[in-house]
């Protein structure tokens, strides 16, 4: 499914029941870390590359955004584990690459920054975008719904610019993959609270990244 909005590109695409079940059991493993958001949003981060059809994990786990694109941690430089060698191995994730790459036209040997993350819902109202409306500083992203559990909210909303109303608004259910162009669009996330009180609710979403390459992407 294609969505236009004025020069912007939005691709709306599901992985398979296959991959969702592959992938979706990894994210109770996922470990708190020391960062401001740590104790809620969960997370491993890792760098990989599609050659020749194959995920190659590129054994890079630090990351950092400049305090111009991420207010909330922006110029620390953040460790993270390593998402697991069997899902980086797995068909799921070579099928959730594979989409990403070829919808945005990346070559052959492309970085791709992955994030796993699970939003733990343990406030009133928990952020899952604790930046609020931002861009990543990337050409391409994709973020991808992989669970939901005693929760409401976490809607992803887009933006034409920082200062307007979002165009879009959507629950991304299990599986389902929204690919937009970083640098032309802006997002933000509502935040989540716990449906039954005294019950633990969470959100799962993998977050692709990648720069350069072309904006269109493919139908």
């Amino acid at each position: 499914m294609m969505l236009h909005q004025r020069e912007t590109t939005l691709q709306l695409t599901q992985l398979s029941e296959a991959a969702i079940a592959q992938l979706a059991p990894s994210f109770m493993h996922l470990p708190n870390t020391e960062h401001a958001d740590g104790q809620y949003r969960l997370r491993r981060y890792s760098v990989v590359s599609m050659k020749d059809g194959q995920v190659i994990d590129l054994n890079k786990n630090e990351f950092m955004q400049t305090d111009d694109i991420n207010r909330f941690q922006g110029n620390v430089v953040r460790q993270f584990e390593g998402i697991e060698e069997l899902i980086i191995e797995s068909e799921g994730m070579r099928e959730m690459c594979s989409l990403f790459t070829a919808s945005n036209h990346l070559k052959d040997g492309h970085e791709i920054e992955i994030h796993q993350i699970r939003i733990s819902a343990i406030y009133d109202e928990t952020q899952v975008a604790p930046e609020g409306v931002h861009q990543d500083g990337f050409e391409h992203i994709a973020l991808v719904g992989m669970g939901r559990h005693n929760i409401e909210g976490g809607d992803i909303m887009l933006y034409n610019s920082f200062n307007e109303a979002p165009f879009f608004r959507k629950t991304l259910l299990n599986g389902e993959v929204a690919m937009l162009a970083d640098d032309k669009l802006w997002h933000n996330a509502q935040p989540i609270r716990s449906v039954i009180d005294g019950q633990a609710g969470h959100m799962d979403v993998f977050v692709l990244t990648a720069k350069g390459a072309k904006h269109e992407l493919q139908s």
